[in-house]
């Protein structure tokens, strides 16, 4: 079994975790990864088993918009930090996965610089999609394509032979620098699956164990995985979590989990494992997005059980806040600003559920199965072999009672349980056969 099969991850956006400034002006080198560093000994504690980095090399705002991707932003450190890191999370058996941004840079990148100095005399003027004909939003005096609009963002032409080189290249070097053990793939859904195949086929020629994941908003993830990576987002699950329990309707979320994993012939992801999360950098937090926080570990308990790879944002396992507002900024707060006192409960709870997670086979394989469902109470149920884990849901105002069948004890107390079990009050109750 592939070891991304059995963790959870924890996910850091650096340049906002370090409290990085805004603007690079490539001059200044600040070393602030050792903040990082810092909490490997409490990630470690919690049972975190990798680490998603999202952008870390040089860029001159939000790390999307890359300037080199061989140097490491000099607002977080240098290659010698990194690697320090790196080599600290490997000897606490914490893998390391990188953001790898290949379908665009920024506008500091070199070659693109070195485009808008030479136009049609640059050599790498065919690692674009250029029009010397028009003009850019930057008065360029040429037209590029951007990614979505975003002329910051300068669309790479991928077709371009040099250019995947220089991405192969610069996955070997990070591989052979930082011994990273997978990748993210930025905006996957827009990089064409032959690219995809290649690039995943390249990785696991240098690490057979690689790990390689690709953001997927919307559409069919099939597309994505049928070209050979290892897993999609799962967005799906996300927007139907919080909009099930703010919606007071469990449906919506149950309908999601059994199209996707139900042991039915027309289930669309059974036995596959997508990358599932309740927030991350580019959505609001989930202690801000539901209406009662009551309810938030109950989300991350969904999180947990429902089948595939579980990744919890930096500072939500604290309960952190955060809207996205006018800017992402607002989902990227230092760590040092995040209130780690505030909500203890939503802490005990994601320590005792990885723990779970980590020490139940059901959990990592087994088959998905509903087995009570209202609007605003739930059952569902994972089994391998002779291995049973429910998940009992109420996120109502009153108790109410489930049948749930015998020979169960809750996980989480060590206490037998019957066949009718309780659940409080905005709650949940995880039972299993030992």
């Amino acid at each position: 079994m592939a070891w991304f099969q059995e963790c959870t991850f924890y996910q850091i956006y650096p340049l906002g975790f370090c409290g990085a400034e805004r603007d690079n002006d490539f001059k200044t080198l600040s070393h602030r990864l050792g903040l990082v560093e810092r909490e490997i000994p409490r990630l470690k504690e919690l049972g975190f088993g990798a680490v998603l980095f999202n952008p870390l090399f040089s860029s001159s705002r939000h790390g999307y918009d890359t300037a080199d991707f061989r140097v490491v932003d000099n607002r977080l450190g240098d290659n010698a930090d990194f690697k320090r890191v790196c080599d600290a999370l490997h000897a606490a058996d914490i893998r390391v996965v990188l953001d790898g941004v290949f379908n665009h840079v920024g506008r500091e990148f070199f070659a693109f610089k070195d485009v808008r100095e030479k136009r049609e005399g640059s050599q790498y003027k065919d690692w674009f999609k250029i029009n010397f004909g028009g003009n850019s939003a930057y008065n360029d005096g040429f037209w590029y394509e951007g990614w979505e609009g975003h002329y910051d963002l300068v669309k790479l032409n991928l077709e371009n032979y040099e250019v995947q080189k220089y991405i192969y290249d610069s996955v070997r070097f990070w591989i052979d620098e930082f011994g990273i053990d997978g990748l993210r793939l930025d905006v996957g859904y827009l990089l064409p699956e032959w690219f995809l195949r290649e690039l995943t086929r390249f990785c696991k020629e240098i690490r057979p164990d690689f790990f390689v994941v690709a953001e997927a908003i919307h559409g069919d993830y099939n597309r994505l995985l049928n070209a050979g990576v290892d897993s999609v987002t799962n967005y799906e699950c996300y927007k139907g979590l919080h909009s099930a329990i703010n919606s007071g309707n469990l449906f919506e979320i149950e309908h999601s989990l059994s199209r996707q994993f139900a042991n039915t012939p027309w289930a669309l992801y059974k036995g596959k494992h997508l990358m599932n999360f309740v927030d991350n950098h580019d959505v609001p937090r989930i202690y801000s997005v539901l209406n009662d926080k009551r309810d938030v570990p109950a989300a991350f308990a969904v999180l947990m059980v429902m089948p595939g790879i579980p990744c919890v944002y930096y500072g939500s396992e604290y309960g952190a806040e955060g809207q996205k507002g006018d800017c992402d900024e607002h989902l990227r707060p230092a760590m040092s600003e995040i209130d780690t006192k505030a909500h203890p409960e939503i802490y005990e709870t994601v320590s005792r559920l990885i723990a779970l997670k980590a020490s139940r086979r059901s959990l990592k394989y087994g088959s998905y199965d509903k087995v009570v469902l209202n609007n605003k109470y739930f059952c569902i149920k994972r089994e391998d072999g002779g291995e049973r884990t429910l998940l009992a849901v109420n996120i109502s105002d009153e108790p109410v009672n489930m049948n749930v069948g015998g020979g169960l004890t809750d996980l989480l107390s060590g206490e037998s349980a019957g066949d009718n079990i309780t659940v409080a009050p905005h709650s949940f109750v995880i039972l299993g056969t030992n």
